[in-house]
């Protein structure tokens, strides 16, 4: 198994729905080896992108394969790719070993759909629910409900689209 410091990094999406009031959804996840307490489980939509595969599209691709929703308008992204380590402890675990964190790219849309299009139960496509409940959150409380070690990402995140957060 190669060393933790030559693991590449996941190339990944995550995406921040903003509803009418300025809210954001979060899910709680159902299961993950990095997950240790039951405050830290809450996390926005993310997940991989695919060979070749346009980082919106993937972003959008993700979002209906984690909630079932559609119903978007793009409001922004992130610049710069942002990264994270996973702890060593769990990286021989997760993702079957192969990667020591992700590198994401990360946009904001806003959700112009009802809530009853969003289902985590039974999401998009036949898609695993990898979210076994949401709600929706005040923006500047996402840092705090994350696992640590993703922390400084989210706290970019809330720092970049912070704006988008005012009711439209």
């Amino acid at each position: 198994m190669p060393r933790y410091e030559d693991l590449p990094y996941r190339t990944c999406v995550g995406m921040m729905l903003l509803n009418r009031d300025g809210l954001v959804f979060i899910g709680r996840r159902a299961s993950g080896v990095e997950h240790v307490d039951d405050t830290h489980v809450w996390q926005m939509p993310q997940g991989g992108v695919d060979p070749g595969e346009d980082t919106w599209a993937a972003a959008r691709r993700e979002l209906y394969e984690e909630t079932s929703v559609r119903s978007i308008e793009k409001l922004g992204e992130v610049a710069e790719w942002l990264i994270y380590d996973i702890p060593r402890t769990v990286a021989g675990r997760a993702w079957k070993g192969r990667y020591r964190g992700q590198r994401q790219k990360w946009f904001a849309a806003r959700f112009t759909g009802k809530d009853s299009e969003i289902n985590v139960e039974n999401p998009g496509g036949g898609h695993k629910a990898e979210f076994v409940s949401w709600r929706w959150e005040p923006m500047k409380n996402l840092p705090k409900l994350i696992i640590p070690f993703k922390r400084p990402v989210y706290e970019r995140v809330v720092k970049e689209f912070s704006g988008l957060a005012e009711k439209p």
